[in-house]
């Protein structure tokens, strides 16, 4: 994985890259879906200070659509994107739409949103995405992803990992 400071350019490449928004030292703990918690370097608890916000994980759904294209082209698209963006959990599309889900890190709502419309943009050339729009967004938290799995009327997983048809 790669990661940037914002605005730096990628080696071989004239466009921005994206970045997303980092953990500080005061993010100190993460807590993996099975519950487990890992320790992160440097701190504990005690760090944490009203001034000094916790970065958090936040479940992005991101749906773009546009003119219809090749499937094989779109599926590679978001093949690559998935390379270039290694936190894509899964992506299901169509010839005129598609969905992308995954995981973001980020201090707030705001953070994580902004990263987040960033991403079909920042990445089109690259990867070469068609010339889509993106036409709804959805950025929750982690707490609020869970509780709506667990009551089972959330966004459970579209898909097992990966790019899929829908």
């Amino acid at each position: 994985m790669r990661r940037a400071r914002p605005g730096a350019l990628p080696r071989g490449t004239a466009e921005r890259a994206l970045t997303s928004v980092e953990a500080g030292a005061d993010f100190d703990e993460a807590v993996l879906d099975d519950g487990a918690a890992a320790r992160q370097p440097g701190g504990g608890p005690d760090r944490h200070t009203p001034d000094r916000p916790v970065s958090k994980l936040w479940h992005i759904t991101l749906s773009v659509s546009g003119p219809a294209a090749p499937l094989k082209d779109v599926k590679r698209a978001l093949e690559q994107l998935a390379h270039d963006h290694p936190f894509l959990l899964t992506s299901r599309y169509a010839n005129d739409h598609a969905e992308i889900r995954y995981w973001e890190e980020a201090r707030d709502l705001h953070d994580a949103a902004a990263v987040a419309l960033r991403l079909w943009g920042e990445h089109r050339q690259s990867a070469k995405l068609p010339p889509w729009e993106i036409v709804g967004l959805e950025v929750i938290d982690r707490e609020t992803y869970h509780l709506r799995i667990a009551e089972g009327y959330g966004p459970p997983p579209a898909a097992p990992v990966g790019v899929h048809p829908y």
